[in-house]
């Protein structure tokens, strides 16, 4: 999208080239200040994006606190760029780093990235509005920090490696992998907040991969980080990726970058829910558990009239799980329904599936696939190696079966993922 305005650009000193750079790609009015006038400057302008354009803009402890207190409540969001050097703290928790030495075409191109969230979050608000217009039930959206449900393929095989691990695992879900390989074949199909690339891999087949990724428009925003202390290609050829020596120095820099892509994901879901009159969980993707209930009832009526079946899963995980990797395992399952079956995140976190026009012998098969994908690919507590595999109960319609009689019956001794 074009850099639209007004933008505030915040520098100690003129930075004609960047200023030039934003015009041309048709941000206007950018107002430029001073970090002493920056509180005024910006409310004034009522900026869409803020770039803090050098380390003493971006660095400035007041100018954090007042951003803190005026801007990070703003809705819809108001993207924060900040430019300094790896090895200095931005003490704005939500400025998205950049390096201080960025090309100002780099710095164009992760601001557009940041105001398409921002687009995103206000078409979000529109729909609620619109909604609550019309009385429509509005979508019971998550309210805990997005990072909290993001999720990070960390790639790597060097001694870095367990830094970048238990960096990230500390603040996010993590995947870990020690092939690219592996790492590709996981972004195309788990939801991923952000991919960290470690040392171990040789420059040609990281150049490659991060090549594949630009070009893949999945991943068009996806945050990429790269344990790198000198690149040996061009950093300018790849905008969106994080260069940084030291393992929780670029964990530090990827993380707010992850906090906004997992933000977005859930704008999506949201949006989804929308389109879907409210029955979507923004958290899960699936059902909401009366939604899942009224279709459970419509199904069962009508496999009751036609004669079919109509099975019930019940996917119980470990008691010692968290809560992320609970959604996590919630959202994977949504992506692993049938397009004719249907399912919900119960009240006490375990899953419910109906398998429509389903007897219990194709029932089991089904739920023994969607189990074993969960127990090779969810997030566990160690975040890394140990798989989790879940229990599954089922049960089958039986000619008299209600709803309620139907679920009580999904306590059949459990079945075990392969």
């Amino acid at each position: 999208m074009s850099l639209q305005g007004p933008l505030v650009v915040v520098a100690d000193r003129p930075a004609a080239d960047l200023i030039e750079t934003l015009a041309t790609g048709g941000a206007f009015p950018i107002v430029e200040s001073v970090p002493a006038d920056a509180p005024h400057a910006i409310a004034a302008a009522k900026p869409g994006a803020i770039l803090l354009a050098d380390e003493d803009a971006a660095c400035d402890p007041a100018l954090a606190e007042w951003l803190s207190a005026h801007v990070t409540p703003a809705a819809p969001i108001r993207p924060v760029l900040a430019c300094a050097a790896p090895e200095r703290d931005i003490p704005y928790r939500e400025a998205l780093p950049l390096d201080a030495k960025a090309a100002p075409a780099v710095i164009a191109a992760r601001l557009s990235a940041a105001l398409r969230a921002r687009a995103l979050h206000g078409a979000v608000l529109r729909r609620a509005d619109m909604a609550y217009a019309d009385g429509h039930p509005l979508p019971d959206v998550p309210r805990n920090d997005p990072l909290e449900d993001a999720t990070v393929i960390v790639a790597g095989r060097g001694r870095a490696y367990p830094a970048l691990s238990v960096a990230i695992g500390e603040q996010a879900g993590a995947i870990g992998t020690l092939t690219i390989e592996t790492a590709a074949r996981y972004l195309k199909t788990r939801d991923a907040d952000g991919l960290i690339v470690g040392d171990g891999f040789g420059a040609r087949n990281v150049e490659a991969f991060l090549t594949a990724i630009g070009e893949d428009t999945r991943f068009r925003d996806l945050p990429v980080g790269v344990l790198c202390a000198a690149a040996p290609f061009s950093r300018e050829a790849f905008p969106g990726v994080t260069f940084v020596a030291e393992p929780e120095r670029l964990v530090q820099r990827m993380l707010p970058f992850i906090r906004l892509h997992a933000f977005e994901e859930r704008l999506r879901r949201i949006l989804r829910s929308f389109d879907n009159n409210g029955i979507i969980d923004p958290a899960t993707g699936l059902l909401t558990l009366d939604a899942f209930l009224r279709d459970l009832e419509r199904a069962l009526a009508d496999a009751r009239e036609r004669g079919t079946g109509l099975s019930v899963a019940r996917f119980v995980f470990d008691v010692g799980l968290p809560d992320r990797a609970r959604r996590d395992a919630a959202r994977l399952v949504s992506r692993l329904v049938r397009g004719v079956d249907f399912g919900c995140c119960d009240t006490d976190g375990t899953v419910l599936l109906a398998f429509t026009e389903t007897d219990l012998r194709h029932a089991h098969v089904v739920a023994r696939r969607i189990a074993s994908v969960l127990k090779h690919t969810m997030l566990t507590p160690d975040q890394i190696h140990t798989p989790a595999a879940p229990s599954v109960t089922l049960a089958t319609r039986k000619s008299a079966d209600t709803v309620a009689s139907l679920l009580a019956r999904v306590t059949m001794p459990a079945i075990a993922a392969e």
